[in-house]
């Protein structure tokens, strides 16, 4: 992790795709979760989208490290802390 992301303490920090780039300076980035169904056992998926702030000019389908942070406009509460991996 980068120095910043260790820096910030108590901020929640999540790894997802994403999914749309089309946005100057935002990303979408989609986050999936798996879990088992409390009473049958079976593994759900479920996934949710958050609109982050890029510096770091990711694309679609790269691989991301997002931080919460601040509300940065009326959709933003996350920023890209560094991309992991590049899309193919």
């Amino acid at each position: 992790m980068s120095d910043q992301a260790t820096s910030r303490a108590g901020r929640k920090v999540r790894t997802g795709v994403v999914v749309s780039d089309k946005m100057a300076k935002s990303v979408v980035v989609s986050l999936t979760r798996q879990f088992a169904h409390p009473f049958y056992g079976k593994q759900i998926t479920r996934t949710r989208r958050v609109k982050a702030h890029d510096e770091h000019g990711a694309k679609a389908g790269d691989t991301v490290r997002i931080m919460e942070t601040r509300p940065i406009s009326k959709t933003k509460r996350w920023r890209v802390v560094e991309i992991l991996r590049r899309a193919k």
